[in-house]
């Protein structure tokens, strides 16, 4: 499973919402959302160093207007909770704890595994 993205700057430990990218030729700075993946010359900020941003004297800044969106979950995140549910339904508790006769229901914390109809 991937890791939640952090704010780049130094002693920051929030999650990154948006997205930092220089252009150095317009001597602009521009803050939008968070990039789908990190890259080498963007820095990823949480929302209140991204909306605190200054810049030097003479360079423009570019928001993003509004709030910024939380990331959407990553395949690999979906794909690990769907991985975990899988494992956890290989368990095959002993008849004692299923708490049945027919060995056919079984039970699992709150969850109740039923047969399909016959």
């Amino acid at each position: 499973m991937r890791h939640v993205r952090r704010c780049t700057r130094t002693g920051c430990s929030q999650s990154a919402v948006a997205t930092l990218t220089y252009i150095y030729s317009d001597s602009t700075a521009v803050v939008g959302p968070l990039a789908a993946f990190a890259e080498p010359h963007s820095y990823d900020l949480c929302e209140e160093h991204a909306v605190r941003l200054t810049v030097p004297r003479g360079w423009e800044v570019v928001r993003h207007a509004g709030e910024f969106p939380s990331p959407i979950p990553h395949a690999d995140d979906l794909e690990a909770l769907a991985d975990a549910v899988r494992e956890a339904a290989r368990v095959e508790l002993p008849r004692e704890v299923r708490g049945d006769d027919n060995g056919l229901t079984g039970r699992r914390g709150h969850l109740r595994v039923v047969p399909p109809p016959v």
